[in-house]
C-alpha cells in the first residue's frame, strides 16, 4: 500500500502538471483556461491530501520508478491539430476514469477506514475530470467524433493494460 500512495501522489502531482501544461500548449484558447486552472488546483489539492497521508504513515516523499501505462497511452495521439488536442483530451479523460476505477476498489476494500475514506471522498472529482477533458474535446471536433475515437483509444488503452508493469502503481 505504501508503494501504491507513493505512486497516487506522484499521479496527482502529473495531473496538475498536465493540466497547466495544456494552459500553455494552448494559451490561445480562452475557452480552455478556467476548465483547466480548476483542475490543476484541485489535482494540487489531492497531492496535498496525499502528502498529509504519506507523513502520517511516516513514508517519505521520494522518487519513484513511473508506470508505463501513460506515456504508451499517449504514443497513440495523432501528431496534427486539431486531432492531437482532441487525442490529448481524451487521454486525460481516459486516465481520470481509470483513475476513478481503481480508486472506487480501494474505497470498497481497503481496511483501513481512513484510506477507504479518502478514496471514497476523491471519487466524485475523479469523474467530473473525466467528463470536462470529453467536454473540452467537443470544443474542436463535433461530439459524436470525439467518442468514435473515445473507442478506438480506449480499444488502445485495454491493450496498454493487458502488460502488467513490473511494479504496483495506481494505473498497472
Amino acid at each position: 500500500m505504501d508503494d501504491v500512495l507513493l505512486d497516487h501522489a506522484h499521479c496527482e502531482k502529473k495531473a496538475a502538471s498536465t493540466a497547466l501544461n495544456l494552459i500553455f500548449r494552448y494559451q490561445y484558447r480562452s475557452d480552455l483556461m478556467v476548465p483547466l486552472s480548476e483542475i490543476a488546483r484541485e489535482e494540487l489539492g489531492h497531492f496535498e491530501l496525499v502528502l498529509k497521508v504519506l507523513n502520517v504513515r511516516g513514508i517519505p516523499f521520494d522518487r519513484q520508478r513511473p508506470s508505463t501505462y501513460a506515456p504508451k497511452l499517449f504514443s497513440a495521439v495523432r501528431g496534427q491539430e486539431p486531432e492531437h488536442f482532441v487525442d490529448t483530451m481524451i487521454c486525460c479523460a481516459l486516465i481520470e476514469a481509470r483513475s476513478c476505477e481503481r480508486m472506487k476498489l480501494l474505497a470498497e476494500t481497503l481496511p483501513d477506514p481512513k484510506l477507504a475514506a479518502l478514496y471514497r471522498g476523491l471519487l466524485a472529482s475523479e469523474a467530473r475530470h473525466h467528463q470536462t477533458y470529453l467536454d473540452l474535446a467537443a470544443t474542436q471536433v463535433p461530439e459524436d467524433q470525439v467518442y468514435a475515437r473515445l473507442d478506438e483509444l480506449a480499444a488502445h488503452e485495454a491493450t496498454v493494460l493487458s502488460v502488467p508493469g513490473e511494479d504496483v502503481r495506481m494505473h498497472s
